[in-house]
């Protein structure tokens, strides 16, 4: 399991590798949410999400045996794109094991950073299985895209930025919105949090139909989504919480959020209209939880955009229907 150390360790690894992503305010979104929304803006880290950071802790952890090996990735697009670029700096093969139904600039952009794409149908397959017999057949290391002790840890270091930023803003206490698929960024912002501003709390955000996490925190274990697709936060959408993650969650999580999907395209609209930012569906939900959520108390409340790896169309429809 993953522990602050580590995520020390993945910032020091990191250095010069990874963005520190600015912190944002916009009044007229303080207006909608009748609260301070401050917005860390992980959309603007190298491969347009979070997921550079774990993917660089994850490969640059790998011994010199294990890089020789080539490594594997399985994502609907984010952690592939940052598994990617950590493995082509270390010169490690990369295989992504990647949904045909993700977003094609995903695909792409997985490819262009030396990727070698494996797509499998999201609906009918065991991602899992075909994973673990790639990592046979070819004798990969899989870097698991939350339930890694490695990628946790390098999660983790968006949550020493928002220590430092909200200090700097004068936040004295808020809570903090996490996108959220099997919680590897959850954990480590929560983790990183409970040392260094135990003032501010971790709180996870899940689309509508895919609160695994919300439902597992509530029950006190683990619990499953029913289904596997069926919503546009491609990004965020897995079978449930992880063995590693979960734990963290329930000893230092708040209770989960849940946005539906024409909330988390309205934030997506806010989020270009005010700050000039692009949001996926799956990386606009702790902003849209932000804005609409009717239950959030405090007066200021800091939300992750954790990725702006947006299809124009789906861009497109956000601007379209919820654009001033």
């Amino acid at each position: 399991m993953s522990n602050f150390n580590e995520i020390l360790a993945a910032a020091e690894r990191a250095k010069g590798h990874i963005c520190m992503t600015p912190f944002l305010n916009a009044p007229d979104l303080d207006q909608i949410a009748g609260r301070r929304v401050f917005i860390k803006a992980e959309n603007l880290q190298h491969t347009g999400s979070f997921k550079a950071r774990g993917g660089w802790a994850a490969v640059s952890a790998l011994t010199q045996t294990q890089k020789a090996q080539g490594v594997l990735a399985l994502s609907s697009g984010n952690h592939a794109q940052g598994v990617a670029r950590a493995a082509r700096a270390h010169g490690v093969r990369s295989v992504i094991l990647m949904p045909s139904d993700a977003p094609q600039i995903k695909i792409q952009n997985t490819r262009a950073l030396g990727g070698e794409v494996v797509l499998y149908d999201r609906a009918h397959a065991d991602r899992d299985a075909l994973g673990n017999a790639l990592t046979r057949a070819q004798g990969l290391i899989m870097i698991k895209p939350f339930d890694n002790p490695m990628v946790i840890a390098g999660q983790g270091t968006v949550g020493l930025e928002i220590a430092v930023q909200a200090a700097e803003a004068g936040l004295k206490k808020a809570d903090v919105l996490v996108c959220c698929g099997g919680g590897g960024l959850a954990a480590g912002v929560a983790l990183a949090l409970a040392d260094q501003a135990p003032h501010l709390r971790a709180r996870t955000v899940e689309p509508l139909g895919f609160d695994d996490v919300a439902r597992s925190l509530k029950a006190g274990q683990i619990m499953r989504n029913v289904q596997s697709t069926g919503s546009i936060c491609d990004a965020i959408l897995t079978p449930a919480p992880g063995a590693l993650t979960f734990p963290i969650l329930q000893n230092l999580a708040g209770s989960g959020l849940v946005v539906s999907d024409d909330q988390a395209l309205h934030a997506m609209a806010l989020a270009f209209s005010s700050l000039k930012l692009v949001l996926e569906p799956g990386g606009a939900v702790a902003l849209a939880a932000a804005l609409f959520d009717p239950d959030l108390g405090g007066d200021d409340v800091i939300a992750i955009a954790s990725g702006g790896n947006v299809d124009p169309a789906i861009f497109m429809r956000a601007l379209t229907e919820f654009g001033a």
